[in-house]
């Protein structure tokens, strides 16, 4: 039994000396050469900013949407390169969107008292917004207006700005951020100009082929594609998604495909003299 101490014994005083030497003088040498390799792998860096995001993200879940934006937007401006910032930009143009086109209040809005003789198109004209940014508003499921009735008008300055790179079309609000759209498909010729400015063109309603206009029963379903004045080839078409599982107009030669509800919110927020810039 003896021996079998010494032996333990052996390897407890041998043992911890190969530990010591491999910490102190080999595994030094193996990280100096992982380092002159590049082979280190960087400290994972602390992600101090997501207890933020969450505390906007919770917001904006308790329906307190005009603190949700001031937070959101707060958030960007203190971490423009912050690991949840395109998050946050989503979820700021969906809050947006949220505010925008419901009765929710708001100081960018006001009440317009329908008169004798206001049908929505003249409405949209006189307060210079859309008609079917005033129908969304509004909830109206058709363009007929009563007298005395009271609706919402809001009057953005939409801009859209399409960044072909980042396949993003970002719409801009009095030349502040809004809302992102992310590009799915693109289908454009390979030489493009650095820069290009235009403006909306049309807004185009397609059902069963056939072009429809705002007034028609078969607006509401129809699929939207947005034509792009100055920039040939530049329509925003819209692709299947989980809420138009069926698009049935075929896509365009060539363009910028996006989900089609985005392409339907979109097309309710710009209108022919809405300006367009392009670039990488």
């Amino acid at each position: 039994m003896k021996w079998l101490f010494v032996l333990l014994l052996a390897l407890i005083i041998f043992g911890g000396a190969a530990w010591f030497g491999y910490n102190t003088l080999v595994k030094p040498e193996i990280a100096v050469k992982k380092e002159q390799r590049g082979e280190v792998t960087p400290a994972p860096t602390p992600d101090i900013s997501l207890p933020e995001f969450q505390a906007a993200a919770q917001l904006r879940q308790e329906g307190k949407l005009a603190e949700a934006r001031d937070a959101l937007i707060a958030f960007i401006q203190k971490y423009p390169a912050g690991l949840h910032v395109e998050e946050a930009k989503d979820l700021l143009g969906e809050v947006n969107v949220d505010i925008l086109l419901s009765r929710y209040p708001s100081p960018e809005k006001t009440e317009y008292v329908v008169k004798s003789g206001d049908v929505l198109v003249k409405i949209a004209r006189k307060l210079k917004t859309t008609p079917e940014l005033i129908m969304r508003m509004n909830n109206m499921s058709g363009t007929m207006l009563h007298i005395g009735e009271h609706v919402l008008i809001s009057r953005p300055d939409f801009s859209l700005v399409i960044q072909r790179k980042a396949n993003l079309v970002v719409l801009l609000n009095h030349g502040g951020f809004f809302k992102q759209y992310h590009v799915q498909e693109e289908k454009l010729s390979p030489k493009q100009p650095t820069k290009i400015t235009g403006k909306i063109a049309e807004i185009m309603a397609w059902k069963d082929g056939k072009r429809v206009g705002l007034g028609s029963k078969d607006y509401i379903s129809s699929t939207r594609w947005i034509r792009i004045a100055g920039a040939p080839g530049y329509t925003l078409y819209s692709m299947p998604d989980s809420a138009h599982p069926n698009v049935d107009q075929p896509p365009p030669p060539v363009g910028l495909g996006l989900a089609a509800s985005d392409v339907e919110e979109l097309s309710s927020l710009v209108n022919n003299r809405t300006p367009v810039t392009i670039s990488d």
